[in-house]
């Protein structure tokens, strides 16, 4: 059988620049958000909608993972069935009509 990994992992670098980034984008947004001269409930409504595009970015990413893990472990499967089934034939045999 063959043995891939289903789970790959990603290099220290990868994932510090991922948060690095993602707090530098958070930060800038909040101080442009702050700074903009507007009223306190206009800057507010902007701050909810950057919280629920945060969110519903993160739930897409992670629905997006779960579904390329899901296919993983299909592929799998099916590729234990099949070396099972090459392993068990033995093209020498005669089979019964």
């Amino acid at each position: 059988m063959s043995e891939t990994p289903v789970k790959q992992q990603s290099t220290a670098a990868f994932y510090g620049q991922a948060v690095l980034s993602f707090a530098v984008a958070i930060v800038a947004t909040a101080i442009g958000i702050f700074k903009l001269e507007a009223d306190t409930w206009v800057r507010a409504f902007l701050g909810i909608a950057v919280l629920y595009l945060v969110t519903s970015a993160f739930t897409l990413a992670k629905v997006i993972r779960d579904r390329q893990e899901a296919g993983q472990i299909v592929s799998r499967v099916d590729q234990a069935r099949l070396d099972k089934l090459l392993a068990d034939h033995d093209p020498f045999t005669e089979r019964a009509l």
